[in-house]
């Protein structure tokens, strides 16, 4: 009987966090009904910086208040419009008629940088601060692509970038290698994996662009 099992292997996970930069939490971990004491074990308990998305946001509904427990930690939060809505306790019409607000709102509450994914993504700081990009395109509702920005927040996270600037620059050059993924195989041919290859160019293109203004090139 595997009942209980994950909810145990918070020890292990809390071990394996202490020397890492950075931790994404969420992709592909399931919704059996021990995640939620898996994440009652974990997230208050590591000072290790955390994206969560996906499987790990629906099991905060109701458990928001873990979060606060972590306020001194970067924390991150890429709810799509149904997670928002199932974190909130808001309709999904709701969330998308008020996103803005609805992300500051969460922001505030959880004491985390909140992530609304979707057509002008919006990023919510818990000062009350707030931005909408600007980049991407319809292709991002490919299945997967959610899973590679959580990963991209992450990575910049793990290089040392703190939360509200790593969630900031992971959505443009999300949505960047997008935009430019549809210049060459159009909208409909992006899938996640194309999208996670063209991550790197779209940053080195990015970075060199900075570095030639720089020089004034």
């Amino acid at each position: 009987d595997s009942h209980g099992m994950v909810a145990e292997a918070a020890p292990s996970l809390l071990t394996l966090a202490e020397d890492k930069t950075a931790m994404v939490l969420g992709p592909g971990l399931g919704q059996g009904e021990d995640i939620p004491q898996l994440l009652k074990g974990l997230i208050p308990r590591t000072e290790t910086p955390l994206v969560i998305d996906a499987d790990g946001l629906n099991a905060l509904v109701g458990n928001l208040d873990l979060l606060a427990q972590r306020r001194s930690h970067d924390t991150i939060l890429t709810p799509h419009p149904g997670e928002m809505a199932r974190l909130t306790g808001l309709s999904v019409e709701e969330v998308q008629a008020g996103r803005l607000e609805v992300a500051q709102d969460l922001a505030r509450q959880s004491e985390a940088v909140v992530v609304l994914k979707g057509a002008r993504t919006v990023i919510a700081a818990p000062d009350g601060r707030c931005w909408i990009n600007g980049s991407g395109n319809p292709a991002l509702a490919t299945a997967g692509t959610g899973d590679v920005l959580a990963g991209a927040i992450g990575s910049l996270l793990a290089q040392g970038i703190r939360a509200v600037d790593a969630a900031v620059a992971g959505v443009f050059l999300h949505g960047a290698a997008a935009d430019s993924l549809a210049v060459d195989v159009g909208e409909r041919g992006l899938v996640a994996s194309d999208l996670l290859n063209e991550l790197p160019r779209v940053r080195a293109r990015l970075m060199q662009g900075d570095d030639d203004a720089k020089n004034g090139s």
